[in-house]
């Protein structure tokens, strides 16, 4: 058996007062400095190095028996606080003996309950600091949770996971407080009470950080990522996110020859770009991007919605290789009516001046072929692909016979009684009303689920949600590209406004008007430099890409949003696909349900 030092006496005027005492404050504020917290040098640093007792077991809001913390800045200690606690539970033996804390000894002290609001206001917004700061904040945590008081989620150093990353084994056989307390020779050596402690770990952690300059690590966000798992290539590059500005805007990571490999966007760039130097970037493909870029640009934006749409323009100019494919707007499909006597729909990957009914873009293959699908349940469109002719006849298929097609291949009926079966529902669904298409499938769902063919029934159902969903978005955007110029404004959050552009559905101009001065002088300094968009074009979104024209709409239909100017009427079609929002909202969440039924059996 090794010999311990004895634990201390009892403290007697924190064991015998109705409440615990706290040692004199010599001028702590509790505050970190101004400015980027991330950007702090360490030595301007606040910290409360924090240590507690407890009785074991896992954090359920009791079970504290002591708090001790030192509160430092700049190697100075500024106040300590310390305080025996009542867990309200008896101290198992083994505790008693490890810290020298008995039962007589907690019995006159304070709840945690009583201690905490004393502690979180010494704790204030100063870095907490612990070893192995997990548990000790577990404990914290689940008391404030138990007791009802906020847990004010402090930035954390856990000087166990620094000691990992600057002592190798050599130097040290584990990360053990008294190891470590031995190791760079501390005044105060640990014994298990809390304040002791505390002292000897705010030793410990200014050891540790004379040993983080060999490292280049200076500041307090330097200091939190180090102590954490982030890898040589994101340590040896986390230089380029140096001098990045912190408003919105639109980041491109580029490659050694200038090539954009990554862009994207933020609200804030500078902090957006630190966060793939961190521990919290765990994407593979973002390691392997990280490893070959060079260089970080970065295009300054008015606000959020023109970094948005600059970032989807850059994509679809220079398809950086580590951006995901959905982003990609060229990559959409459309579903269209084929331009013949008996015309059928086809998935096209664009639509020209030619095609005159269509429906789209769609994201995906998948969704293109469950609205077509649904229109080939509702209406008797062929689905052959064979291209018929007026004066010639070929063989019918199976569909002829189920009585699914009406056999235009056979002349069973003329041109313009299937362009009224068939073709004009189709076209009269894509830009107005869809009441027919809507009606028919929804008949069919009631059919099979009173012949209790319910996964039939959700076939037809997932059907009507994608035709319906395409409509809707369709109509939305054509309404949008119609106009030629919107004037809107946006409270912007430090004051002022933010001020929107659009024409035809294109954002045209962007800007932000300074608190305490009329928008109207920036609105028109806007539209006087603002991109020409000439009227014409094809397709609902002839002038943007359909995901620029959401962003857009997003942002206008906002409720804090106020439309400055329009130069005409914005609407959609009174009887259009809109009217059925709800009906698709219903389709999808029956949908989600059926899946979750599904995965639970």
């Amino acid at each position: 058996m090794t010999d311990r030092p004895a634990p201390p006496a009892p403290r007697a005027e924190t064991a015998g007062a109705p409440g615990f005492v706290q040692d004199a404050l010599l001028g702590a504020d509790g505050s970190v400095d101004g400015g980027d917290p991330h950007e702090l040098p360490l030595h301007r640093t606040t910290f409360v190095v924090v240590d507690l007792e407890t009785t074991g077991g896992s954090p359920d809001g009791g079970g504290i028996t002591e708090i001790g913390a030192v509160k430092v800045r700049g190697g100075v200690e500024l106040g300590s606080l310390g305080t025996l606690v009542n867990p309200g539970q008896p101290i198992p033996p083994f505790i008693t003996v490890l810290t020298g804390i008995t039962q007589a000894m907690i019995a006159p002290a304070p709840p945690i309950e009583t201690v905490l609001p004393t502690f979180l206001e010494f704790l204030s917004d100063a870095v907490l600091v612990a070893h192995n700061a997990p548990y000790d904040v577990g404990f914290l945590k689940a008391a404030c949770a138990r007791h009802g008081y906020r847990w004010p989620n402090p930035r954390v150093l856990d000087t166990v996971a620094l000691a990992r990353r600057v002592l190798t084994r050599d130097e040290v056989p584990n990360r053990k407080l008294g190891t470590l307390a031995a190791y760079f020779r501390t005044t105060t050596q640990p014994n298990h009470r809390a304040l002791d402690d505390a002292r000897a770990t705010v030793e410990v952690l200014h050891a540790l950080i004379g040993r983080l300059g060999g490292h280049d690590v200076h500041t307090l966000g330097g200091a939190i990522e180090f102590a954490r798992a982030v890898t040589p290539t994101q340590r040896r590059k986390r230089h380029l996110a140096d001098g990045l500005p912190k408003g919105p805007g639109v980041y491109i990571f580029r490659a050694a020859d200038d090539r954009p490999l990554y862009v994207g966007t933020s609200t804030d760039i500078a902090t957006r770009v630190r966060s793939y130097f961190t521990a919290s970037e765990k994407r593979a493909r973002m390691s392997e991007m990280l490893a070959a870029a060079e260089r970080v640009d970065a295009v300054e934006c008015a606000h959020g919605l023109e970094a948005e749409v600059r970032e989807l323009r850059l994509i679809a100019g220079h398809a950086p290789p580590y951006n995901r494919r959905s982003k990609y707007p060229e990559r959409a499909l459309w579903l269209k009516l084929t331009a013949e006597p008996y015309p059928r729909l086809s998935i096209v990957r664009a639509i020209g001046p030619d095609d005159v009914a269509y429906l789209g873009p769609f994201g995906s293959r998948r969704s293109a072929e469950l609205a077509a699908a649904g229109f080939h349940e509702a209406v008797p469109l062929r689905q052959c692909t064979h291209r018929l002719s007026v004066r010639t006849t070929i063989a019918a298929c199976a569909l002829a016979e189920l009585g699914r097609c009406p056999a235009p291949c056979e002349h069973r009926v003329d041109v313009e009684a299937y362009d009224r079966q068939a073709a004009a529902p189709f076209r009269a669904a894509t830009v107005g009303n869809p009441q027919m298409v809507v009606e028919a499938l929804l008949a069919r769902i009631e059919t099979l689920s009173a012949g209790l063919r319910y996964e039939e029934a959700a076939v037809t159902r997932s059907r009507l949600a994608a035709l319906l969903r395409a409509t809707i978005r369709m109509q939305r955007l054509t309404a949008l590209s119609r106009v030629a110029e919107i004037a809107a404004a946006r409270p912007a959050r430090d004051g002022g406004w933010e001020l929107a552009l659009v024409r035809h559905g294109r954002l045209a101009g962007a800007g932000v008007s300074p608190p305490g001065r009329h928008p109207r002088a920036t609105l028109e300094v806007i539209r006087a430099t603002a991109e020409t968009v000439l009227s014409g074009g094809h397709g609902p979104v002839p002038h943007a890409t359909a995901e620029e024209s959401e962003r857009i709409l997003s942002w206008l239909e906002r409720p804090e949003t106020r439309l400055v100017q329009i130069s005409e009427g914005w609407a959609s079609p009174a009887d259009g696909a809109e009217r059925y929002r709800d009906l698709l909202t219903k389709a999808d969440s029956a949908g989600s349900a059926g899946r979750d039924e599904a995965g639970r059996g």
